[in-house]
């Protein structure tokens, strides 16, 4: 797979999660595909670092439940505020309760483990940009 195939134009994620391995994975694996990204732990610590690289997010991936009982929801709201851009959910969450609450935000969820395909999908779906098939998947 080609970077220019899965991602013109470079566009830019914001991906908000407060274990550090799936944050390091998920950055990874954006970048692969061509992506920027701008990952934090939080909230706060993300738009300190768009507004410190200047740049301005094309979509939010954000883990629903954050360290400190914060709210995924919550977070994405926060960077919506300053960006108006799309933006949806993960979670390893099992329980019937927070799985309603996460789908009941009015963001679209994927679960962890993310299989890549349902990513990949899931991001062009947001960002409106056509799939070309590709043999690197």
């Amino acid at each position: 797979m080609t970077m220019a195939q899965a991602a013109p134009m470079a566009k830019v994620v914001a991906v908000i999660d407060d274990d550090p391995l799936t944050l390091e994975g998920m950055s990874g694996l954006l970048k692969s595909w061509g992506y920027q990204v701008v990952a934090a732990d939080t909230d706060d610590a993300a738009l300190t670092r768009l507004a410190e690289q200047g740049q301005r997010p094309d979509l939010i991936i954000c883990d629903y439940r954050l360290a400190g009982g914060k709210s995924g929801v919550h977070a994405i709201e926060r960077l919506r505020g300053a960006y108006d851009i799309p933006a949806f959910l993960i979670t390893g969450e099992t329980a019937a309760e927070r799985l309603h609450e996460a789908r009941a935000s009015g963001y679209q969820v994927l679960h962890k483990p993310v299989d890549p395909r349902a990513l990949r999908a899931m991001i062009r779906q947001l960002l409106n940009i056509e799939d070309t098939p590709d043999a690197g998947e």
